[in-house]
């Protein structure tokens, strides 16, 4: 029978077998606090956010109606580049709205569309009439 191999040494660990027990419950603490933060966060009911649907935006913008370009106008809701565009063109060949009212002569601009963009219209200051003029 022939003799039995060597065995090869057993290497050292890496990391100490003390060391290992005390990485270990340091993991499994940061695990348990993770977790509480998750818990006391809401996270189980779904309150936190959720980024592929953030929350609707605040920030609120207005523009002149009697200067904005049809680029501008285009941004406000219920307005396409189209619409834009042919208010611009309303604009320029009927002068300045003299109200946000005055929209309504623009075809396609009905009272959906005006209700959907008057709080983003600036007020539209009024010229004074010339003294003598009626």
């Amino acid at each position: 029978m022939p003799a039995p191999a060597p065995r090869a040494p057993t290497p050292e660990p890496f990391i100490a077998p003390a060391a290992q027990q005390l990485i270990a419950g340091a993991v499994a603490v940061c695990l348990a606090a993770a977790a509480a933060w998750l818990t006391l966060a809401g996270g189980f009911s779904g309150q936190l956010v959720d980024h592929d649907a953030p929350p609707p935006a605040t920030v609120r913008f207005t523009v002149n109606v009697n200067q904005a370009s049809a680029v501008e106008l285009a941004q406000l809701p219920g307005l396409g580049p189209a619409m834009a565009q042919r208010i611009v063109d309303h604009r320029n060949a009927h002068g300045d709205f003299p109200s946000p009212e005055a929209l309504l002569d623009v075809p396609g601009v009905g009272e959906a569309t005006l209700a959907a963009i008057r709080p983003h219209l600036r007020p539209l200051a009024q010229t004074p009439t010339p003294p003598g003029a009626k």
